[in-house]
This record gives structure tokens, sequence and C-alpha cells, in this order.
């Protein structure tokens, strides 16, 4: 299987290959390195956003170690709905791994879970950071050159 660094190494066009480029390859090619830049884009947005639901998250089991048993709080089913409800058992929680599977935990193994994916995204995230860098590089390079030659391509007044 290639690595994502590989994969981006065979996608890398140099600018000399460019300048031998036409105007329609240029093209072509600046609309499709746009459209990988806004994906990446678009995955580092989703990546932050599940980062910060987890970050939440793990704040949320932090809080609820600190409360006793029996303690009256809200329960939140959705964003924004939230019923009333008594604290059972704050050393253990259910955790969501996922396509509706939930999995009881303590509360350290709980939190472990949270930090870990935390760590995984943020992994991920400076990783897609980087390769998004390039790809808008190239892309802006593709950008000059195209342009570049469209004006050379028209008559001069």
């Amino acid at each position: 299987m290639a690595s994502a660094k590989g994969i981006e190494a065979a996608n890398t066009i140099r600018v000399s290959d460019m300048e031998k480029m036409s105007v329609d390859q240029l093209r072509v090619l600046k609309e499709q390195s746009d459209i990988e830049v806004n994906l990446l884009q678009d995955s580092l947005n989703k990546i932050r956003t599940a980062a910060t639901r987890l970050e939440i998250a793990s704040t949320a089991l932090h809080d609820l170690s600190l409360h006793p048993q029996g303690k009256k709080m809200l329960v939140p089913l959705t964003a924004s709905l939230y019923v009333p409800g008594i604290l059972d058992d704050a050393k253990k929680v259910l955790v969501d791994v996922g396509t509706g599977y939930f999995i009881e935990k303590t509360m350290a193994e709980g939190k472990d879970y949270c930090e870990r994916k935390i760590n995984l995204l943020k992994s991920n995230f400076e990783e897609l950071v980087e390769m998004t860098s390039k790809k808008k590089s190239v892309a802006d390079d593709l950008g000059l050159i195209l342009h570049a030659k469209l004006r050379q391509s028209s008559p001069s007044s």
C-alpha cells in the first residue's frame, strides 16, 4: 500500500514541466488542483471539528468525575435537548466508538480513549496541513504559469 507521502510525490509537478504544457492542459490541471485543495481544506475542517468535540467530551468526563453519586443533573440527548437525571455511577461511562456502538469503560479508560483519539486527529491534521500547503503551492504555480501563457498568447494592442 502506498504511503501518503509517496502519493504526494507522484502528484507533484515540476514548474519546468508546467511550462511545456498547453493552455488547455494547464487549465484542466489548475481546476483539478483547486478541487483537491478544497477537498483537503474540507477534511481539515472536519478533523478540527472532531478534535474539538473530543476535547469537550474529555472535559465533560473530568467534570463528571467530580460529582458525587446521586447528584441531580441535566443529561444531553442531543446538542440542544437536555433531560433531568440523577448520576448513578460516575466511575463507569459509555463511550461512543462509532456507527452506533457504545462500550462501557471506567472513567480513566474513557479519558484515555479521548486523549488517544485527540492525539491521532492532531497527527492527521498536521499531515494534512503539510499536504494542503504543497497542493496549494502547485495550484498557485499553475495559476501563474497559466496567466503568463494567456498574456503571451493574447494579441498586443
